[in-house]
């Protein structure tokens, strides 16, 4: 370039009209003869070497670029942290009184295009997300459409919490300054309560183990600590800081158990809301041990064993006794079963280990003991489950209702056994209890819970008669009379089966029914299944959306009072979905735990981040950005302790930070609009400059 003028520039180039090496090798025969001439003094020779010099450049051929050229703005990118950890001692207030003044300065400089970035504006969710705070993430792309040469610098005003790293700019260098201003104060000290391990699923009956650390610039502070697991508070303990400290959380029930951990605030506490934890532990069971006891060989009896059977997430221990004691032939009454019958085992030592124990069909023989009868009262009442599924021997003289079992049992006998056609049916109460509700084939209800149409299941010949002593009604047969019966005992639940029929349904005679389904339910709402449980209130997240169910077995629905994480009430009035089924929606902007209550009920739900991120250490700090600034000759200012710095435009190679001052790089880039060639030896010109040279060296010679 030799040259240069305002809005372009002026360049020299070639266009030879021979390759270079013929103009080369033709310079050099011409300079040979040149200097021969001189050497045997011939006189011309300067003329002739300037013609010389003349061809041989017009073969060169030589024109001048003008190029037109637009300047381009050099970029300079704002980061704005708007995180709700900026909330925290006025640095919201701060940081708006920074932008504004760096805007004003930047407006000054007058050649800027200002990008500004905002990272985790907003609120609730976007604010306090499952990420936290990116702003490494957020750099890189509004990088990616920023050109290289074109970049002055990035000026960053946050709090410094990123919670992600600078590999998030994938190798890519800044090759501009980054200038961070701080919106905290040095120093800052904050109680947190950190989660070290916890479970994420327990089994229920069991305990997990969390652990936690309290941690706390004061070393040895005795901190207060207080738990609550489903909204019930646990006793208060004081907990030594930054120290791991194992609890121990039981798992009663299955689903989500809902753990609340809080530490008491520290003296110099810039936010309680990291002194809070919430945990959500999933509750499975373990294989659930079932023992069945049949009678006597029936139709049926393999209904039951083939269900359970098929449930992989059952133990099944099943006997039959083969051979009744009428048989006059001798057989000891401990000899009726295929195999040993173990009773003391099974009914005095294990029989804690048994989630669920069934008689089909059975009766007093003599094989099972009264006291053995009695243990199994006292299991129902800790907590077991029974199921009685009744035939003709129940309104024999040798029922079980005449035993200590009658304790248990929903239901007593007349003594009469119903034989006659007649088909199952669902009762008001069964229409509301998810044991025997929209069941296949079932009746097809109004709006109000009233039989538009009969079920379509096949029919049944045989019922035991038997008056209901408590317990729910949920399947009738034969003119009314109770079928099923579900029931709680103490701490127990007991399920009652009045007929021995149900095998019909599983060959599919008239049509069959939906036995399996009918069986599993019973046995699952036995073994307290949450999705069976007939009075609940049940929550469920998806997203910012909450869905809240209340399923009622009188068919009361009262509103539903949600609470939200910052305190405010709300009431939900519920819409009927069905006979004793109500729901409501509700899309929240808070993120944290959510309580429900109808005065009855009470549930807790988590919504976004259980212990979001954004919160997890909320001390300002230049660890993370610090080391980047350094790398790219960019500053560090803490904004609520130092001046605003002022802003200069520097050359690219110059320094690009100072005491009080921050730089942004001068690129003096542009973008070609138009290009303009002039030759600068027109082929006349040539012409005129050879012939003259030649006239003169022979006028030279001449004279």
């Amino acid at each position: 370039m030799i040259g240069s003028m305002i809005g372009g520039a002026v360049g020299l180039d070639f266009s030879p009209m021979v390759p270079w090496w013929v103009i080369g090798t033709l310079a050099a025969v011409g300079f040979a003869l040149v200097i021969y001439t001189a050497l045997m003094r011939g006189r011309g020779g300067l003329w002739r070497s300037l013609a010389l010099l003349v061809l041989l450049a017009a073969l060169a051929n030589p024109y001048l670029i003008a190029e037109d050229r637009d300047p381009r703005d050099d970029v300079a990118v704002l980061l704005l942290d708007e995180s709700t950890s900026q909330s925290i001692d006025d640095r919201s207030v701060r940081a708006s009184e920074i932008t504004e003044d760096l805007m004003r300065r930047l407006d000054a400089l007058g050649d800027l295009d200002v990008r500004t970035v905002t990272v985790g504006g907003g609120s609730g969710r976007a604010a306090g997300g499952r990420d936290g705070t990116r702003l490494f993430t957020a750099l890189r792309d509004v990088l990616d459409d920023v050109p290289q040469g074109r970049l002055a610098g990035v000026i960053a005003v946050t709090d410094g919490q990123s919670h992600d790293r600078v590999e998030e700019l994938g190798g890519r260098e800044l090759g501009a300054p980054l200038h961070v201003i701080l919106t905290g104060r040095k120093g800052e000290r904050d109680r947190r309560l950190v989660i070290e391990h916890v479970p994420s699923f327990g089994v229920v009956g069991r305990t997990v183990t969390a652990k936690i650390r309290i941690e706390d610039a004061d070393r040895t502070a005795a901190v207060p600590f207080s738990m609550s697991i489903d909204g019930v508070p646990r006793p208060d303990a004081v907990i030594r800081a930054n120290q791991v400290v194992e609890i121990e959380i039981p798992i009663e029930h299955g689903g989500e158990t809902i753990v609340e951990m809080m530490a008491g605030p520290g003296p110099d506490e810039l936010t309680e809301k990291n002194n809070r934890a919430v945990l959500a532990i999933n509750g499975v069971r373990d294989r659930l041990r079932v023992l069945l006891v049949s009678g006597a060989p029936h139709a049926g009896e393999r209904t039951w064993r083939d269900l359970l059977k098929a449930d992989p997430s059952v133990d099944l221990v099943h006997f039959t006794i083969l051979r009744p004691p009428e048989k006059q032939d001798g057989t000891p009454v401990r000899e009726l079963s295929l195999i040993a019958f173990p009773v003391r085992e099974l009914f005095e030592l294990k029989l804690d280990e048994f989630d669920l124990i069934i008689f089909d069909q059975y009766q007093r023989r003599g094989v099972l003991p009264r006291s053995y009868l009695r243990n199994i009262v006292e299991f129902v009442r800790n907590g077991g489950a029974f199921l009685e599924a009744s035939g003709p021997p129940f309104a024999s003289r040798l029922s079980l209702a005449n035993t200590p079992l009658g304790e248990v049992l929903p239901a007593m006998p007349t003594g009469d056994i119903v034989e006659q056609p007649f088909r199952p049916a669902t009762t008001p109460d069964g229409h509301r209890h998810p044991v025997t509700a929209d069941l296949p084939g079932g009746p097809v209800l109004d709006a109000d819970g009233a039989e538009t149409a009969p079920p379509t299941w096949g029919r049944w010949f045989r019922q035991i008669e038997a008056d209901v002593l408590r317990g729910v009604v949920l399947m009738e047969g034969a003119e009314g009379r109770p079928l099923l019966i579900l029931d709680r005992f103490g701490e127990g639940r007991v399920a009652h089966l009045l007929t021995d029929q149900m095998w019909l349904w599983t060959r599919g005679f008239d049509g069959g029914g939906p036995q399996a389904e009918i069986l599993r339910r019973t046995a699952h709402w036995l073994m307290r299944e949450p999705d069976l449980e007939e009075n609940d209130l049940r929550v469920r997240v998806k997203g910012d959306r909450i869905d809240v169910t209340r399923r009622s077995l009188d068919g009361e629905l009262p509103d539903v009072t949600m609470t939200l994480p910052d305190g405010t009430e709300l009431t939900l009035p519920l819409t009927r979905t069905g006979p004793g089924r109500g729901q409501a929606s509700f899309t929240t902007d808070q993120v944290g735990l959510h309580g429900f209550t109808d005065g009855v009920l009470t549930k807790l739900a988590a919504v976004g981040a259980l212990n979001p991120v954004e919160f997890s250490d909320v001390r300002t700090t230049g660890e993370w950005l610090g080391p980047l600034a350094q790398q790219t000759g960019g500053s560090v200012t803490w904004g609520a302790e130092e001046d605003t710095p002022s802003l200069r435009r520097v050359r690219a190679g110059r320094a690009t930070s100072g005491r009080d001052w921050a730089g942004l790089v001068r690129n003096e880039d542009y973008i070609v609009t138009g290009v303009q060639t002039v030759p600068l030896l027109p082929g006349v010109l040539v012409l005129l400059l050879v012939i003259g040279g030649i006239i003169m060296a022979w006028r030279r010679e001449a004279g």
